[in-house]
């Protein structure tokens, strides 16, 4: 038995979310999801969550889980909240994280900063969370940590990012341009002989720095970029871009863009007859967005990732086996970026254990070089830089096939 959170993904397409009634949710509905309301709403507590709040016990560890479940990047909103949930029922069912058992509160991370940063505000005053995950763009998390590290809150960030993430009080676990794209743009060069790059993304930090070392491996490559260019988030007309790109005749389009915009992006690519002759290789990519794509328009894209569903491990076998058991066969698809909020979780628990302690410095001490395993397989942290193993994979119809660990 469940209850069911509905709402609109960036796609259009309702979804729903499920939460275990077993003991019922860590928190009352109006909490889990006030944020995903109207801006009207955004923010109120009925007197009923109040006293829930003033009720509720001293040793749980409260984890505010920001994830964009509006804008571009919602189409990653079920899946991640789906494997958030997985985890903290996981690690509850083992005892909880030193002896606390977690309270997840969800935040949409989507929309106006200004709007996010309110809930986090709030999540922190209101709510008195213990911990931050989060899931969710890089200019998010840019604004996020000033409010995470002024009231040291520790704050572990999970997808696929620019790097270099030195901020005390953040810990940053997703795949990196070093070795997410460094090996795919080498493998297109060798195999491929792809030497003429387009660059494409959204406009924001991630794009923005992911760009600057991208031009580096393709130089390393003898290769050349003959054309880039940023998109704002939620654009959806891409013919100019087309047509800048069809006239630069690159070998390869890298795709930076986020999302919803991913997918019209590359489905007017293959429209337009583009995807026929030009390869694709992209970065926040995964079967979810392969979906909204269709099979019609992924020939010829390729993708690198720490994470695919197909990748045959007893870790991943298990642990897709649990996610289909609590939230059915008809369960949001599971990806990379959604994916990413389980390893987060799994990535506390080892952290805390290892630190014997959830203080902002003895977390911050662990979590720089350790190791831990989630669905994954091993994943090693050394100078707070994750390391994972990846994978080339390459579009074949609606799922990725595997071309090798890279």
């Amino acid at each position: 038995m469940c209850f069911q959170v509905w709402y609109q993904t960036g796609v259009g397409v309702r979804a729903t979310v499920n939460f275990p009634a077993h003991g019922g949710p860590a928190l009352p509905p109006s909490l889990l999801f006030r944020n995903l309301s109207s801006s009207a709403a955004d923010g109120a507590l009925s007197p009923n969550d109040h006293a829930f709040l003033r009720r509720r016990g001293t040793n749980k560890l409260r984890v505010g889980c920001f994830i964009c479940c509006t804008g571009s990047p919602g189409i990653w909103g079920p899946c991640a909240t789906n494997t958030a949930q997985l985890a903290v029922a996981e690690i509850n069912k083992r005892g909880g994280i030193l002896g606390r058992e977690i309270e997840l509160s969800i935040y949409d991370a989507g929309g106006p900063l200004d709007s996010v940063l309110n809930r986090a505000e709030q999540a922190v005053v209101d709510d008195e969370i213990d911990l931050v995950v989060g899931m969710h763009t890089s200019a998010v998390r840019v604004a996020l940590r000033k409010i995470t590290t002024a009231n040291r809150i520790p704050y572990i960030y999970t997808p696929v990012y620019e790097g270099g993430e030195l901020t005390p009080g953040v810990m940053a676990i997703g795949e990196t341009p070093r070795w997410q794209s460094r090996p795919a743009i080498h493998w297109l060069a060798d195999v491929k002989n792809a030497a003429r790059w387009y660059l494409i993304g959204s406009d924001y930090v991630w794009p923005w720095q992911s760009h600057r070392a991208v031009k580096r491996y393709i130089k390393e490559t003898g290769g050349c970029v003959v054309g880039e260019e940023f998109v704002p988030l939620g654009e959806d007309n891409h013919e100019p871009h087309l047509e800048r790109i069809r006239a630069a005749r690159p070998d390869v389009v890298l795709i930076s863009l986020i999302g919803t915009d991913s997918i019209t992006f590359n489905r007017a690519f293959g429209e337009c007859g583009l995807a026929a002759t030009t390869l694709r290789l992209a970065g926040a990519m995964d079967e979810t967005v392969l979906l909204g794509i269709g099979a019609d328009n992924s020939e010829n894209m390729f993708c690198a990732s720490g994470y695919f569903p197909g990748v045959g491990s007893r870790a991943n076998d298990d642990f897709q086996s649990r996610y289909r058991q609590m939230f059915g066969p008809n369960a949001a698809p599971i990806g990379s970026l959604g994916q990413s909020s389980y390893e987060g979780l799994r990535f506390l628990e080892a952290v805390a254990n290892k630190a014997g302690s959830l203080a902002m410095g003895p977390m911050l001490a662990a979590g720089r070089n350790i190791d831990y395993g989630g669905a994954r397989g091993p994943v090693v942290v050394r100078n707070g830089h994750a390391r994972m193993q990846m994978y080339l994979a390459e579009a074949d119809g609606l799922d990725f096939k595997l071309i090798k660990p890279v």
